[in-house]
């Protein structure tokens, strides 16, 4: 467990609930919500030395979030995962952004309203089918503040995500994107990479 805890979470362990794995030096802020509606602790995973400030959920069905060292996630931002979202080290997710690597509701509306009415009864269901593909975010990448990342996407080493953008299709390593959707604006000098 890292170093600080915040209240819901602690809470919620003392109530027996899943939450997280948090390595060595890492902290959750006063802000940080974290929803595990699956089946384990180990379903949400934060590396060492990194703060997170927003919001990491995963599904009851599914859903894996695991984040790397050195990492900050704002005030505000939605990391919800029903499949599988890896972020790597180093990775900077600003304020209000949002990352879903599902649709999150079932696009029929016979089956939306079902998941609905079973999220209110008996809370989220076991089985459904949200379209999940997975998100990957690499090394050292950037995403400025109230972007959206949706599914299937992966974000390059040292790539850097415009405030605002909506990302729908992958982004090189180097690349400044911007924009919805968001569109390449420029591509950096390769920096070099950490080991």
């Amino acid at each position: 467990m890292g170093s600080r805890m915040n209240l819901q979470v602690l809470a919620r362990r003392l109530l027996g609930r899943p939450t997280l794995l948090l390595g060595a030096g890492s902290s959750l802020g006063s802000t940080a919500r974290i929803l595990n509606a699956g089946r384990g602790s180990a379903q949400i995973s934060v590396g060492s030395h990194s703060r997170i400030e927003g919001e990491l959920f995963v599904f009851a069905h599914g859903g894996e979030i695991r984040i790397g060292d050195w990492c900050f996630v704002g005030p505000g931002t939605r990391i919800w995962s029903a499949g599988l979202l890896t972020i790597g080290n180093r990775v900077l997710i600003s304020h209000n952004v949002n990352v879903m690597d599902s649709l999150t509701h079932p696009l029929n509306s016979e089956a939306r309203h079902a998941q609905f009415r079973s999220i209110l009864t008996d809370g989220h269901p076991r089985q459904i089918d949200l379209e999940e593909r997975p998100v990957h975010i690499e090394d050292d990448a950037w995403i400025g503040a109230a972007a959206t990342v949706l599914r299937g996407v992966r974000i390059g080493k040292r790539a850097i995500v415009g405030a605002g953008s909506v990302v729908t299709t992958d982004v090189p390593a180097d690349a400044v994107v911007a924009g919805n959707p968001a569109r390449i604006v420029r591509v950096q000098a390769s920096g070099q990479d950490r080991q």
